[in-house]
Order: structure tokens, then C-alpha cells, then sequence
């Protein structure tokens, strides 16, 4: 059931080939922090050859203990922030792009599944891209998108949370010119 509803593997990397070849011929770079999607978005990124040109780093925002060791004290996270929400996903999209010094980042925040205990639905997930202006406090520019997929599977969850978030960076790049 999961290959029927999940985009497969070749829709995803297909979507990292045309943005290693923008973000390349740009010469900008990008970043990821992720949650529910547990990795899929960097290994996507990073599964086309040459990702050294254009992938700075990433790292899987899971639990508050690796949110403190890989993201904190780069901007200051708002009190009363929930983890699977459009402003926590925007938080990671900037704050990765910070600590990397990347031209992009990729920030994904939500439920693959089964629901959790705060109440968030599974398939639940909100994705942001933050823009070449990340560095500023009052210039980030910022592209968000909420998705609803209405699965329990936690892997097809996963699997799309990864393609919409490429497909969400790729459709920005091409909104965006080079600076």
C-alpha cells in the first residue's frame, strides 16, 4: 500500500537532481534540519554526485535533546513554540542556514505517525524554505507549506514529508533569481 500513495524513490531524487543543478549553477548552497521525515530530505540531497558543491549539512531534529545539541543558541526559539507547527519549522529553516552559513535552508517539523501525544495528527507537517536573507533579523525571507496526507503509514508520511519539502525548495528556486 505504501508504493501506491507515497511518492517513490525515483520522483524524489529526480526533484534533488533538478535542485543540485540550479542550486550549481548558482553556486548557492542549502541546508536541512528535519524531524518527521528522519533523514529522507538530506539523503535525497545527498544521493546526487558532486552534493559536496551545493549540500552544507543537515541534521534530524527529533527530540529537544538533539534540538539543544545541534540547533539552539543559534536564534532564539520563541517560549511556548510547538514542535510540529509552521513557526518551528520556520525557526529550523533559519537556524540551520545560520549555522551552516548556508545561501538556503530547509526546516520540516510534523507527525509521521502514529498520532502523538500532543495532538497532532499523523501525516501532519508544516515545511519551510528560508531565503538567501536568512542572516538578517528583519530581512528572512521565508516559503511555508502545510500538509495534510491523511495516512497512518508512518513510512509513506515520511516519504512524502521528503518530497514536498524538495518540491516546495525546487518550486522557490524557481520563483527566486540568483542574488
Amino acid at each position: 500500500m505504501t508504493d501506491q500513495i507515497a511518492p517513490g524513490w525515483d520522483e524524489t531524487y529526480g526533484l534533488a537532481q533538478q535542485i543540485a543543478s540550479v542550486l550549481r549553477k548558482r553556486e548557492e548552497t542549502v541546508a536541512v534540519a528535519e524531524g518527521s521525515a528522519g533523514g529522507l530530505i538530506s539523503a535525497a540531497l545527498l544521493a546526487v554526485p558532486g552534493a559536496s558543491a551545493y549540500y552544507l549539512g543537515g541534521t534530524v531534529v527529533y527530540t529537544a535533546q538533539a534540538h539543544k545539541a545541534f540547533i539552539a543558541g543559534t536564534t532564539e526559539i520563541p517560549d511556548g513554540m510547538r514542535g510540529a507547527s509552521e513557526p518551528f519549522a520556520k525557526y529550523l529553516a533559519r537556524a540551520v542556514a545560520l549555522r551552516t552559513e548556508a545561501t538556503w535552508g530547509i526546516g520540516e517539523a510534523g507527525a509521521a505517525g502514529p498520532p502523538n501525544r500532543y495532538g497532532d495528527p499523523a501525516g501532519h507537517v508544516w515545511l519551510a524554505i528560508a531565503g538567501p536573507h536568512a542572516r538578517g533579523d528583519d530581512d528572512t525571507t521565508y516559503v511555508t507549506r502545510h500538509v495534510l496526507t491523511g495516512l497512518e503509514d508512518r513510512v509513506a508520511n515520511m516519504a512524502v514529508f521528503a518530497a514536498g519539502a524538495l518540491r516546495l525548495f525546487l518550486e522557490t528556486l524557481e520563483a527566486t533569481s540568483p542574488a
